[in-house]
């Protein structure tokens, strides 16, 4: 029998932890093979109805909680029903996007360099790196005061903040001082209502690092140095020389599609789900996920779980009425004619009739002796048809 990889990787570590010889080895392959056909899925079996049990049950047992991360400012990451909800729903943003920054060796192994590499990443606004942002009413100017040690610790210089500010506020008129810039924008934004406005534009400006990183976390796991992050850039991330491109993620999971494809952002599903089920304590059959994760991406976009998604893309009239808004559904169909075949599970459950898993699977059919007979007599008379039109096309 073969096994897939994951289950070949894990006998040959086995064998190696346990220094197996050839004989132990054997009859754990043998052993294993008993295991690995008993845990294959029967034919007709209603994988759906598992995995939705599966799912469904101890998801009632999850907590609204949310995990907090260790550092200088809070970080946190939704977890418990609001990220599986997310998940589910094919939200297109989550709550809290978050990275997972591996480095690669050369730079892995040191405190310094991973500490270098997170200050180079945050997104850093102007508000970051002043010591307070003001608004001069006589000159009708934003008057921005720069902060010498928060300016040292994020590794800028004044001059870059000041060609950073020209280059975002072009048609302003920009006056520099000793650790000051004065904005005064153009002469139909100078009025005290947009003043303010224009003052909280300027808080907002980007002066370096990777937009959309809000702060950085870096971690010690075993041996090597890696950088947690709330906010997520998965491109421009990728993009960095010292980032391992292998092992580095984002939870989130369109923006893995847009990046890496449809195939990636399945095993992102899969994955955080499955998280989220092990944060609570919760173990559940990874297939099941699998099988869930396959329904929403298998049109090559992601599909949530509901009349928008999944259940609202059913080819099914009573299947999609089952779910939501039954009425509309119903007129709509009967609206544009359309038709239901029965030929799934829900459709065949609402009007009583087998359904097409288990023993519903199979279609059975009485053979008498006399049909037997009938059979054998036109086999004959087929074969005799077959081989006279040979002979006269000869």
């Amino acid at each position: 029998m073969e096994f897939p990889k994951s289950v070949e990787d894990q006998l040959k570590a086995l064998k190696e932890d346990m220094k197996l010889n050839k004989q132990q080895y054997e009859n754990l392959l043998k052993l294993a093979e008993k295991q690995y056909a008993k845990a294959r899925v029967v034919p007709g079996e209603a994988v759906g109805v598992i995995a939705a049990q599966s799912l469904g049950e101890p998801g009632t047992q999850l907590t609204m909680r949310t995990k907090w991360l260790a550092g200088a400012r809070e970080m946190t990451v939704t977890q418990g029903l609001p990220r599986l909800i997310e998940i589910f729903d094919a939200k297109r943003e989550p709550t809290t996007p978050a990275m997972e920054i591996y480095l690669k060796s050369s730079h892995a192994t040191s405190e310094s360099k991973a500490e270098e590499i997170a200050l180079s990443i945050v997104d850093v606004k102007l508000e970051d790196i002043t010591s307070e942002i003001n608004v001069d009413l006589a000159k009708m100017r934003v008057e921005v005061y720069l902060d010498k040690n928060k300016v040292k610790h994020y590794g800028v210089t004044e001059k870059y903040v000041q060609n950073m500010v020209k280059e975002n506020f072009k048609t302003a008129k920009i006056t520099t001082g000793d650790m000051m810039i004065g904005i005064r924008p153009k002469e139909e934004e100078v009025d005290l209502r947009k003043l303010y406005g224009f003052r909280v534009k300027v808080k907002e400006t980007h002066i370096t690092g990777i937009e959309g990183i809000k702060q950085v976390l870096p971690v010690k796991v075993g041996d090597v140095w890696m950088i947690k992050t709330a906010g997520s850039n998965l491109r421009e991330v990728l993009a960095m020389k010292e980032v391992d491109i292998e092992n580095t993620k984002t939870n989130d999971v369109f923006e893995t599609f847009s990046v890496l494809g449809i195939e990636a952002a399945r095993t992102v599903i899969v994955e955080e789900a499955l998280d989220v089920l092990r944060n609570q304590g919760i173990e559940v059959d990874p297939r099941h996920l699998m099988l869930l994760a396959d329904a929403m991406t298998n049109t090559g976009s992601i599909r949530g779980i509901g009349r928008y998604g999944i259940s609202g893309a059913k080819s099914s009239v009573l299947a999609r009425a089952s779910f939501e808004v039954p009425l509309r559904h119903l007129f709509n169909a009967a609206m544009y004619g359309e038709s239901d075949e029965i030929s799934s599970v829900i459709e065949n459950v609402m009007i009583n009739q087998p359904i097409p898993v288990g023993t519903g699977i199979v279609k059975l059919k009485i053979e008498s002796e006399a049909m037997g007979k009938k059979k054998t007599e036109e086999a004959k008379e087929e074969k005799a048809e077959k081989k006279e039109k040979k002979e006269k096309k000869d």
